[in-house]
């Protein structure tokens, strides 16, 4: 059921300035909807009216027959079709409820934050009302796809946010799992042993839980086992957190978010976050140094992208500069989790500091990452490998109505994080909670 192949090619003012992809790009969609906003690599439509699961797949995941692009030219043009599922796929291939939807975009190797491809294209943030936000990535095609509602669960992949930065930009919830919880056999890797993970993106809470149980068998028993235990939020700490660079209008969209919900809220102390801020730095150097010994041998090749080029090298630096130092520190920021969630449930802060960036004019730049990453309060978490939850929160703008709320947990305590959510999600304002249906009648 792979869909054909189609050739898009703008003109070259096309290219520079239309909100879409840059010129030359290459499309892999299959024929139907999703072909204007680059979400998917391939798109295969499902049955008109159907009511099964539509799940889409981050091309970062093997999926038997079809070949895994890692949003590369390279990759597309020379990589023989998977052999096999990924062991993600394994719940879902067997699910008589489910119907496989695509492949989607995602920025190439999965090395940029913008979320942009200079090949495939670059997905287009529906979520705001001029278009001309960036997706956020890596997994900026999962986002999309979800956004536009062409599917009801993806599955992607975090490494450094790569769920939870693109869930923010586009007003979804992403959970990145503990490291480890979900098998990487089959997944293309960018630091395997220590940052890598797969996890659902979906537009709700409930739709991220049924994204669960489709990675592990009886999530949904913890899930309702974790709603029993806190019906309301009565009983739960949640650890505040404050990072200098904030936009005030974020800190406040989540501090509201935090008092409707009725959370115990408690501030963090400056010494925890000088530790997170360390935390974040080191996460950063390690990801892209990983990022360079997995992508090394492609660098040189042809039709790599000068964004890839230029954060590859990046990673060797960051290899030569701080890998090592970076990475022996990571045992003593576990410790200093494990220590802080002794005293709060849950730790509460911004996915971003700002409100998803404008997309530059000349989008080939790689200058545009490197300020993307600044944004994101993301990699501490995934330097300790714990669990954490993007979750959408309305914000007083005139163009962007969300921000995102990250919530991080203790290891393996997915279920109770997606029941913080869901206490979030339900006491948000009425017009945020139907913000889907609004930002899609503005389409």
């Amino acid at each position: 059921m792979i869909s054909r192949r189609s050739v898009i090619v703008p003109s070259v003012l096309s290219g520079l300035l239309f909100l879409g992809g840059p010129c030359g790009c290459v499309n892999l969609t299959g024929i139907g909807h999703s072909s204007h906003d680059h979400a998917f690599i391939r798109y295969w439509p499902p049955p008109r009216g159907t009511q099964q699961t539509r799940l889409a797949v981050k091309d970062l995941i093997d999926m038997k027959g079809v070949v895994t692009t890692a949003g590369s030219e390279f990759l597309a043009k020379n990589s023989p079709p998977a052999k096999e599922d990924a062991a993600c796929l394994s719940i879902a291939r067997h699910r008589s409820d489910v119907v496989f939807v695509g492949k989607t975009n995602l920025s190439e190797f999965a090395v940029a934050p913008s979320g942009m491809n200079d090949y495939f294209g670059s997905p287009i943030n529906p979520r705001t009302k001029l278009r001309h936000r960036i997706p956020g990535g890596s997994s900026s095609g999962s986002a999309v796809a979800i956004a536009k509602g062409l599917a009801d669960v993806s599955f992607a992949t975090d490494t450094l946010g790569s769920i939870r930065f693109p869930a923010a930009c586009c007003g979804i919830v992403g959970l990145k799992t503990t490291n480890g919880l979900i098998s990487l056999k089959g997944v293309y890797p960018i630091d395997a042993e220590h940052q890598d993970t797969v996890g659902p993106m979906a537009a709700d809470i409930p739709h991220t839980v049924l994204g669960m149980e489709l990675l592990e068998n009886g999530f949904a028993a913890k899930y309702k086992a974790a709603e029993a235990l806190h019906p309301s939020a009565e009983g739960l700490t949640v650890g505040r957190v404050y990072r200098s660079g904030t936009d005030p209008r974020v800190d406040t969209a989540i501090d509201n978010a935090l008092l409707r919900a009725h959370f115990h809220v408690v501030p963090l102390s400056k010494d925890f976050t000088a530790k997170w801020d360390q935390a974040a730095r080191d996460g950063t150097t390690v990801a892209t140094a990983s990022a360079w010994l997995s992508n090394q041998k492609f660098a040189s090749q042809p039709g790599i992208s000068l964004r890839t080029r230029a954060v590859v090298a990046m990673g060797r630096i960051a290899y030569n500069t701080g890998y090592h130092q970076a990475s022996a520190r990571r045992k003593a920021w576990r410790a200093t989790l494990a220590r802080t969630f002794h005293h709060v449930d849950l730790i509460a802060l911004p996915t971003m500091q700002q409100l998803p960036p404008r997309l530059p004019l000349f989008r080939v730049s790689p200058l545009i990452e490197a300020t993307v990453l600044r944004l994101q309060n993301t990699e501490a978490v995934s330097f300790s490998g714990n669990p954490a939850l993007a979750i959408p929160v309305a914000v007083e703008n005139m163009d962007v109505h969300h921000t995102s709320l990250q919530l991080v947990g203790p290891r393996l305590s997915e279920a109770e994080l997606l029941n913080a959510g869901r206490l979030v999600e339900d006491s948000q304002p009425p017009i945020h909670k139907h913000g889907l249906a609004l930002f899609t009648h503005h389409q």
